[in-house]
């Protein structure tokens, strides 16, 4: 089950679960990351995708076709019910929602089912998945200890997943404080009793100004969660861009990081 908007799923197996946010219709950097955990990292038996997999960028029909060839639960991003009139794109800046409208003329039929039906939040095990925030998970973003302490309040779960910010972070709430700390390629979490908000960062546009993909890899038989940076073709994904017309400051940014 994918519809609806909340997903439930209990799986005891232990298993390797890619973790993969705000793809933003980038092909160059999906395949990357892909590539890379299966390469380097022992590969993996499934895929969170914490939304956002279209928009800003200009392969959204191959980025909805590529994670729908492994084994996967996806939930919707801002981005992704924007394309699909869902949201109304007057909340995006300009350039976004231009890049939004675009989008929602290059899918098919069948690609537009396939994001109307995402469900805004799931839960499996001892992790609730969301892309914003689980107080409002499609928009709200979290981006200090301040609103992460809030969003603690909204799951019941030890531990919760989100995107939406394209940075790379854990806040980890004790019994006094919520402390916050960036995730850098390489870090390991190891998983224990307090609750923790991760987010693996942004796939197909980082904004901590570090070009590379960023993902992370969850091992369930080890109880840990592992973060890391994939470097990809970035002028490809800039010459498509530039060829589907879309905006300038989308296109350049990917070179920085921002």
């Amino acid at each position: 089950m994918r519809g609806g908007s909340i997903l439930l799923c209990y799986n005891p197996v232990l298993m390797k679960y890619l973790v993969v946010a705000d793809i933003h219709s980038n092909l160059e950097a999906f395949q990357a990351v892909l590539d890379d955990v299966n390469q380097n990292y022992g590969g993996f038996d499934h895929i969170w995708c914490l939304g956002d997999i279209v928009g800003y960028g200009p392969s959204p029909s191959q980025c909805i076709n590529l994670l729908k060839e492994f084994d996967y639960t996806c939930i919707c991003g801002n981005h992704d019910q924007a394309a699909v009139g869902k949201l109304d794109t007057s909340d995006f800046n300009a350039d976004a929602a231009s890049a939004n409208e675009w989008t929602a003329r290059q899918i098919s039929d069948d690609e537009r089912q396939f994001l109307l039906d995402l469900p805004e939040s799931f839960v499996e095990g001892e992790f609730t998945i969301v892309h914003g925030s689980p107080r409002a998970p499609v928009w709200e973003y979290i981006t200090s200890a301040i609103s992460a302490t809030e969003s603690f309040r909204y799951f019941d779960t030890r531990y919760c997943l989100v995107g939406h910010t394209h940075v790379p972070f854990v806040f980890e709430q004790d019994e006094v404080t919520v402390n916050e700390g960036y995730l850098g390629s390489g870090d390991m979490l190891v998983l224990g009793d307090h609750r923790l908000i991760i987010n693996p960062g942004g796939v197909g546009q980082p904004r901590d100004r570090d070009p590379r993909a960023s993902y992370a890899v969850y091992d369930s038989e080890k109880n840990a969660v592992y973060h890391y940076r994939v470097s990809y073709d970035v002028s490809a994904t800039q010459e498509k861009m530039e060829e589907a017309g879309l905006p300038v400051f989308l296109i350049s940014r990917l070179g920085w990081g921002v």
